[in-house]
């Protein structure tokens, strides 16, 4: 099984729609195996989006992170990141498909809700930033011989 890093950033936080963007999840499948609310430190938050440094956009991604409390979690699940990407929508809400979680609720580009691992090779980074090891559950779900 696959895992993703998901972080439900301070706008999703602020506006209350963190059940509303798991029970998604959730209903597609995906199993939670991590989960806590965090306040991100600008240390954090410059490990998180290291490969924006130097960009223009950088320093506001900083400090819209570390603005509020985020709720990062782990999913599990058959093709997770791709899965998990698909339902998050584009970037830019206002061009996000109806449906998808910043379809549905956002119009921003920056203040767009959600991350999401972008490959199984990022999701272990990023998962390793946010969880100790001994943070993450493994379990069956009585359901998953009808998820697949």
């Amino acid at each position: 099984m696959q895992q993703t890093l998901i972080l439900l950033k301070p706008d999703a936080v602020q506006r209350r729609l963190v059940g509303t963007i798991i029970e998604r999840f959730e209903r597609r499948g995906l199993r939670l195996v991590g989960l806590k609310l965090v306040q991100a430190d600008r240390a954090l938050a410059e490990k998180h989006y290291a490969v924006h440094a130097g960009k223009p956009f950088y320093e506001s991604l900083l400090q819209f992170l570390t603005s509020g409390p985020t709720v990062a979690l782990v999913l599990e699940g058959r093709e997770a990141v791709a899965v998990a990407r698909a339902m998050m929508g584009l970037t830019d809400g206002a061009k996000s498909a109806p449906g998808t979680i910043r379809g549905d609720f956002g119009l921003s580009v920056q203040n767009n809700l959600i991350h999401g691992s972008d490959s199984p090779e990022n999701a272990a980074t990023e998962i390793a930033l946010w969880f100790r090891p001994e943070e993450l559950l493994s379990y069956t779900s009585t359901d998953a011989a009808w998820i697949g």
